[in-house]
């Protein structure tokens, strides 16, 4: 109530040079509809909820409707009654440079002996360091944040390392998932940290005066990863990883491709060089603003700062000097701990909170609306939400400035449409000054649970940024929680804003096509996808005519559309027989363009038969890639 409101709505007539006029009924007072554009607009003067039906007439006087809800809520009237040195809870481990080291060591030797093998398990730790020096081994397993409390990273440096690494005794890194190192440095001990992650481990405002191997150390399998706003005075060195993004970076050097290594803003990157070797390299990011941090001041006060928007960025965000940006004390915060409820959480976001997730996991049974503009909702340690009883999780309203970051959206047993969902379809608001973030921010259907959703993240909103995103349909887990009618889920990213941005993109075994573009002027900077892998035969996965869904489709009516190092992947181990057509799929337009693509077959496992629309051949049985490097 009181802030303004505009929502476009859109139709058309099978019939030729008709005029139509726009009607609506049941409209929030305060609201009205343009007859002649069908733009609903106007500033809400009463609280309420409701339904509209929206009509279009032609001149012949034919029609149609469409119906959707509305809910108006009370103005935010400011955060009250928070503290600006909350208790964090059991879960976050606070460590001061007066400690002993021997202390803080036993503290992480017992938060990773528990969190080594714990894929799919319920406990979630943040450790958190106060500004000073340490010598200490920090070993990172599952749902473990690791993070410097100084404002900058150089406030807190680690005189030892903080590592990933094979820990599952296999040699191989591809599963591990849900753990992130930020705003710290750290003098590795032996010249080189490792950071040997999979999916959703990013790694983030890290100062490593040294190198940095992104490999096990046994040299195996290894499936990641992200880096941003950080920098590696040494070489950074990716050996066996298969693909990897790193975005707004200072680096020594890079050594090491496999399949699709992909670099945007980083000084110090490989030039571009794809497909031999798999280099894809943007000399910056057209637009980035790094994820909202933690800190604490000298007078033992925490603070949430936020890093202003970048365009045309490249270099870490604070390497000339303190990150730009706004700080925003702690009192602004309500502090969400696993004993809250959802209709706490809304109703301090209705009050004008932001919300800081601590570590844990949540049981939402209402949604969360989020509906001022610059809110920011965080977490940390990987804090868990979700759903009961298939309401959707989180609802972002169409509103200036909004953060998300460092949260994991798990589906629950009963079917939710959308587990996020941000901005409201049809708005044609610019949020190009401001835009909506999505950052380190993790979806997963099953796993742990038999999780159902039909969408994992919708993005409405024109500007948005979805940056380090992993939705994942998960294909091993728990007992009963996997299988092709156990888990299911149609999408993992709709974008149907304008002028969205995605950078560092995994999608992965989606039913029904893992990512699908239906808004103008978008842009990718990186896209890794794995096709579900359980497919039980062809007739069960087809789209209409076609072999399989495409894992990166771009609508038939999009007319500008960029993206640039996109692979995919197949492994249809329930049914080897199993083809995918082609993994992309776009129209033939000008406009639409696509740089460097690949496709393979692991293992053999299945075969597509085109790496984008018709182009491209069929991927060959001994894991080799089939390259595109333009499109048209």
């Amino acid at each position: 109530m009181g802030t303004a409101a505009s929502l476009q709505v859109h139709a058309t007539d099978s019939a030729q040079g008709q005029t139509l006029t726009y009607s609506a009924t049941g409209l929030p007072a305060g609201l009205s509809i343009n007859a002649g554009t069908g733009l609903i607009s106007g500033t809400p003067t009463t609280t309420g909820n409701g339904s509209i039906t929206a009509t279009a007439t032609d001149t012949t006087g034919a029609n149609g409707s469409a119906g959707f809800s509305w809910t108006v809520n009370q103005q935010a009237t400011g955060c009250t009654g928070q503290s600006n040195t909350p208790n964090f809870g059991p879960n976050v481990s606070i460590f001061d440079p007066s400690m002993s080291a021997a202390s803080i060591q036993a503290t992480l030797d017992s938060i990773f002996n528990t969190q080594k093998l714990n894929q799919f398990g319920t406990q979630r730790f943040a450790e958190l360091y106060k500004p000073g020096t340490y010598s200490v081994e920090d070993n990172v397993g599952y749902y473990t944040s690791v993070q410097g409390l100084g404002q900058n990273p150089d406030d807190v440096t680690i005189n030892g390392d903080v590592t990933v690494d094979s820990f599952d005794g296999t040699g191989n890194a591809t599963q591990n998932f849900w753990r992130s190192a930020e705003n710290l440095a750290i003098n590795p001990s032996a010249g080189n940290d490792r950071w040997a992650v999979a999916q959703a481990g990013p790694f983030r405002r890290v100062d490593v005066h040294g190198g940095l191997q992104v490999y096990p150390a046994s040299n195996g399998f290894a499936s990641g990863g992200y880096i941003a706003d950080s920098k590696v005075s040494g070489q950074v060195s990716s050996v066996s990883q298969q693909q990897w993004y790193s975005q707004d970076s200072n680096f020594g050097s890079w050594s090491g491709a496999v399949w699709n290594m992909v670099f945007s803003g980083v000084t110090g990157a490989p030039a571009q060089s794809f497909p031999n070797p798999p280099m894809t390299t943007l000399a910056t990011t057209p637009v980035s603003r790094d994820v909202p941090y933690l800190y604490i001041d000298s007078s033992g006060n925490y603070h949430v700062f936020e890093p202003s928007l970048r365009t045309n960025a490249s270099g870490a965000s604070w390497a000339n000097g303190p990150t730009p940006g706004t700080s925003v004390p702690m009192s602004q915060f309500f502090v969400v701990t696993p004993s809250n409820t959802a209709a706490q959480m809304n109703a301090a976001l209705a009050q004008g909170c932001s919300l800081f997730f601590t570590p844990g996991v949540y049981n939402i049974d209402q949604t969360l609306n989020v509906n001022n503009p610059n809110t920011v909702v965080m977490g940390i340690g990987m804090p868990t939400l979700i759903p009961i009883g298939g309401v959707d999780t989180m609802h972002v309203a169409d509103v200036d400035g909004v953060r998300i970051d460092g949260l994991l959206f798990d589906a629950g047993t009963t079917n939710s449409s959308a587990l996020l969902t941000v901005g409201t379809q049809g708005n044609s608001t610019s949020h190009a000054s401001n835009p909506i973030s999505v950052q380190d921010t993790f979806f997963r259907i099953g796993g742990d649970i038999a999780g159902q959703a039909t969408n994992s993240l919708i993005v409405n909103a024109n500007n948005t940024l979805v940056n380090d995103l992993w939705a994942w349909r998960a294909d091993h887990g728990n007992a009963g929680t996997t299988g092709w009618t156990v888990n299911t889920a149609q999408h993992g990213l709709v974008v149907n804003g304008n002028n969205v941005l995605g950078t560092g993109l995994f999608v992965e075994h989606y039913q029904s096509g893992d990512l699908q573009w239906l808004g103008n002027g978008g842009e990718t900077i990186f896209f890794q996808n794995e096709m579900p892998y359980d497919p039980p035969n062809q007739a069960a996965w087809m789209n209409g005519t076609s072999n399989g869904y495409p894992a990166y489709t771009v609508g038939a009516n999009v007319t500008t559309h960029q993206g640039y190092g996109l692979g995919s992947y197949c492994f249809f181990n329930v049914n080897p027989a199993v083809v995918s057509d082609h993994a992309f799929q776009t129209p033939n337009t000008a406009g639409v363009q696509f740089h460097d693509l690949l496709t393979v077959s692991l293992g053999g496992v299945g075969v597509i038969s085109h790496v984008i629309n018709t182009t491209g051949g069929a991927t060959p049985s001994n894991t080799t890639p089939v390259d595109v490097t333009s499109y048209p």
